[in-house]
């Protein structure tokens, strides 16, 4: 386990070591996937304009970027970071409560970092319309919201519905609306499947946080429903993309752009995990492997959509 004085002595206050625990750039790629799938359907539609492909990627970075830096200052506000969490980076704390970055100057990065999004976002905006500015002024608000505020998000039973919401039909479908000015069923079931596994690994993380959760007075849906119900929702999220392609495969009727099927051996390995899972570090495990299969599907989709053009 880390402990905050062992993370002192390693990382100067204010380097770019602290800020890098604090923009997890590890988890940036989230973020990356779903425009590349947008593209790749706005390619196959024939409507990519390469320019406006790397403004979207630009926004959804940094949207991630401050969903990220915000989460670390909520946490510290609230007292809800514990040095005996068990989380991915085994157990240590945000960089703002280890004071290796004051409250203040990350707020500030904050700002900085919306107004990047509000200039990459003007573009696309002014290209497809109100429509892409009431998306991209969503996702700032969720962004800000997942853990600031007076009701944060991550505080609710919600988050899942919110990950799914605007990491799948925001994400994928903005991205591709800003090319094309339009949705097809093809990118609805399509960003329906994205969101979906990005959401199935939030309820991995809830459930296995559930009682850090309930100490720190956060009432996810793992902590209100019980263990049992989170299961089955994570199980849910987990298969459903699965489907969905198969789905996708039919309605368009391109047996390729069921590619992302080949995953699913590995998804039913995940399940045999998840019962087997005796907590802490094997959830831990579990969790980067969901993350993996997460990225590795949307690469076989993206893929999908360019062959099937």
């Amino acid at each position: 386990m880390i402990t905050s004085s062992i993370v002192e002595t390693r990382i100067r206050p204010g380097s770019l070591a602290a800020w890098a625990i604090a923009v997890r750039p590890h988890t940036l790629w989230i973020a990356v996937v779903p425009v590349v799938v947008a593209n790749a359907f706005a390619w196959r539609a024939g409507s990519l304009d390469p320019r406006i492909a790397l403004l979207s990627l630009a926004v959804a970075v940094l949207m991630q970027i401050i969903t990220n830096l915000q989460n670390d200052v909520g946490y510290t506000v609230r007292g809800g970071e514990h040095v005996d969490r068990v989380g991915p980076r085994s157990g240590m704390p945000r960089a703002t409560a280890l004071g290796l970055l004051s409250v203040p100057t990350v707020r500030w990065a904050i700002v900085l970092a919306v107004v990047a999004a509000l200039a990459a976002g003007l573009p696309l905006a002014m290209r497809a319309g109100w429509p892409a500015a009431l998306i991209g002024l969503a996702s700032i608000g969720a962004a800000l919201g997942y853990m600031g505020g007076p009701r944060p998000i991550a505080y609710g039973p919600y988050g899942e519905f919110v990950v799914l919401a605007f990491f799948g039909w925001a994400a994928v479908g903005g991205a591709f609306f800003v090319q094309a000015q339009l949705i097809t069923p093809a990118v609805a079931i399509a960003s329906t499947a994205i969101g979906s596994l990005a959401a199935a690994v939030l309820a991995l993380n809830n459930y296995r946080d559930a009682d850090h959760d309930r100490a720190s007075r956060r009432r996810t849906f793992a902590v209100r429903a019980g263990a049992t119900a989170a299961r089955r929702m994570y199980v849910v999220l987990l298969f459903a993309p699965f489907g969905l392609v198969a789905l996708l495969a039919a309605v368009e009727r391109a047996v390729v752009l069921g590619l992302p099927a080949l995953l699913l051996p590995i998804a039913l390995v995940l399940l045999r995990r998840f019962d087997r899972a005796a907590g802490g570090t094997a959830q831990t495990q579990l969790l980067l492997a969901t993350i993996k299969l997460q990225l590795g599907f949307g690469v076989l989709l993206a893929v999908a959509a360019v062959l099937a053009r």
